[in-house]
């Protein structure tokens, strides 16, 4: 379920918000009782306790489990991955791929032999792609990062990234 799982790592305190909630606001961190402080409110969290959010955060827990979101997107994320990796051979200005089942990101460069960030070419592309009914996200410095549904059904995926490599070959010319 967390992209640390995927390391040797062993964090000392887990943090996790925004989707947690089901599209209500909710953050919540997780660590030892041995690091938890002595006195009770000596700290707090902006998104924390609020009781609806909190019962939209187990019952999101509970879709996630019942209908093995977590393997599905391992699954479905890998796909998604081999069409941005395709799709990374193809195209002289996307540097690489990176990321973990449906949280991939592409990072736009001049040229794969520099890496130089190419902001201008992924926000025009960002652009191009909402004129196209597809909606992207730009993070870092020139990477445009892809975070679909956990339940997204295939074709629908195909769909975004069909147009996604349109804009890509209109950003080529």
């Amino acid at each position: 379920m967390w992209a640390i799982e995927h390391s040797e790592a062993v964090p000392d305190i887990l943090t996790m918000a925004k989707s947690l909630g089901g599209g209500l606001p909710i953050g919540a961190a997780v660590y030892p009782a041995e690091m938890d402080f002595r006195e009770s409110g000596k700290h707090s969290n902006t998104f924390g306790g609020n009781p609806v959010a909190c019962a939209a955060s187990l019952a999101t827990l509970d879709v996630i489990e019942d209908e093995g979101l977590v393997a599905r997107s391992a699954k479905v994320g890998e796909h998604l991955a081999r069409r941005l990796d395709e799709m990374t051979e193809r195209y002289e200005f996307i540097g690489e791929r990176r990321g973990l089942g449906l949280m991939q990101a592409t990072e736009f460069v001049t040229d794969k032999r520099s890496k130089k960030p190419d902001p201008k070419r992924r926000d025009a592309i960002e652009k191009d792609a909402y004129q196209h009914g597809l909606i992207l996200l730009p993070c870092g410095d020139s990477a445009m990062r892809y975070i679909p549904a956990l339940n997204i059904p295939r074709d629908v995926l195909d769909a975004g990234l069909d147009v996604l490599e349109e804009c890509f070959k209109r950003a080529g010319k």
